[in-house]
């Protein structure tokens, strides 16, 4: 199917990735696996080929959903409880009913492929038990790579990513935030994936900016995050919720100076 098709993408046929995990690194996967714990009855959404599910099993019981046959297939090597889930469809929930109540549902890099995510995310409720977690991972749309190409006034999708051409659906903090208040969650938890603009996939794009650009594009104390990966619970629930600007400005480097005086320093300079 070429990108200039007529049409939503075929998310079954696009969106099914499979590479490998460092449980020890610095990327969202392994941040979701290390939230998830132990003991506990897990719900996986979008769990493709299994990546996830492989280190979800060993110390879980977990029903694994997807929307693609193939990787439904695929899953059942790791647990016999694999379902074909559109979870565009209104009523997406039915078919797990029988499974629930859930300790945790995972949903990983999923919600930037979904029609309506908000809608998504509230349903889940109906299937976590009351002191249950739903751990979600996003992609940020505020790294200064992604700026970087606003100000070129070129979109560059890609097969994967940042701009993977099925992302139909974008975050910012902000934006997170108020998906979770707007579903009666409140946020435990928060990692964030850091990777400054010259190391993503849009490096070469970067490099070629003038520096005075590049510098303006880094002003903001989260223009390296790449992912944020949050555990949620019901509001009723949480007592102190964990304040996602602060952790994401914690987990990220350290500024030369604060983002006022960097900014400051910007507009002094002379022009041409």
């Amino acid at each position: 199917m070429k990108d200039t098709d007529a049409g939503a993408p075929q998310i079954a046929k696009l969106h099914s990735y499979d590479y490998e995990i460092d449980l020890n690194g610095d990327n969202a996967l392994a941040y979701v696996v290390a939230m998830a714990g132990s003991g506990r009855k897990i719900l996986e959404l979008g769990a493709g080929s299994g990546m996830q599910t492989q280190f979800l099993v060993r110390d879980n019981s977990v029903v694994a959903a997807d929307i693609n046959p193939e990787s439904v297939e695929k899953l059942r090597k790791f647990t016999p409880d694999a379902l074909c889930v559109d979870l565009n469809a209104p009523d997406w929930t039915k078919a797990l009913q029988a499974y629930a109540p859930f300790d945790t549902i995972i949903a990983a890099d999923v919600l930037e492929h979904l029609y309506d995510p908000w809608t998504t995310l509230d349903a889940m409720k109906s299937l976590l038990a009351q002191d249950g977690e739903i751990i979600v991972s996003v992609p940020y749309i505020g790294n200064a790579a992604i700026l970087g190409l606003i100000y070129d006034d070129d979109f560059q999708y890609r097969e994967s990513g940042l701009l993977d051409k099925t992302h139909i659906r974008f975050f910012g903090l902000r934006n997170i935030v108020q998906m979770y208040d707007n579903a009666g969650l409140k946020i435990t938890e928060a990692r964030c994936v850091v990777i400054p603009p010259h190391q993503t996939e849009f490096h070469a794009h970067w490099n070629k900016l003038p520096k005075v650009v590049r510098s303006a594009l880094t002003v903001g104390p989260h223009s390296d995050i790449y992912q944020v990966v949050t555990k949620t619970r019901r509001a009723e629930r949480v007592s102190q919720p964990v304040d996602l600007f602060a952790a994401a400005t914690q987990q990220c480097a350290v500024k030369p100076q604060p983002t006022w005086r960097r900014l400051a320093s910007l507009l002094r300079r002379p022009r041409g």
